[in-house]
């Protein structure tokens, strides 16, 4: 897998390290019911089967943060920006 870095170009995807979902909210420790909040946001996460917005980091690059819109099912890029510049869902 390839991704667009918007500083690099086009890079192989062993110069990148995954985060995870880029719409991941931590549950508020000190809320009501936080266990139940907890265990649902770690061990009930969805695990979409399409397009799906991830987190990368360019480490092996120019250090930057990623928000990429990849295909889960094909692994086609589809959208690459600046972390810093996509307001949270």
């Amino acid at each position: 897998m390839r991704i667009p870095c918007p500083f690099c170009g086009e890079r192989d995807l062993t110069e990148f390290t995954y985060l995870g979902d880029a719409n991941f909210r931590r549950p508020d420790p000190a809320g009501g019911n936080a266990s139940e909040t907890f265990y649902q946001a770690v061990y009930l996460r969805d695990n979409p089967a399409g397009p799906h917005d991830e987190l990368w980091y360019h480490g092996a690059g120019c250090r930057t943060w990623l928000r990429v819109t990849r295909n889960t099912r094909t692994h086609v890029i589809l959208a690459a920006e600046l972390a810093k510049t996509v307001t949270p869902a």
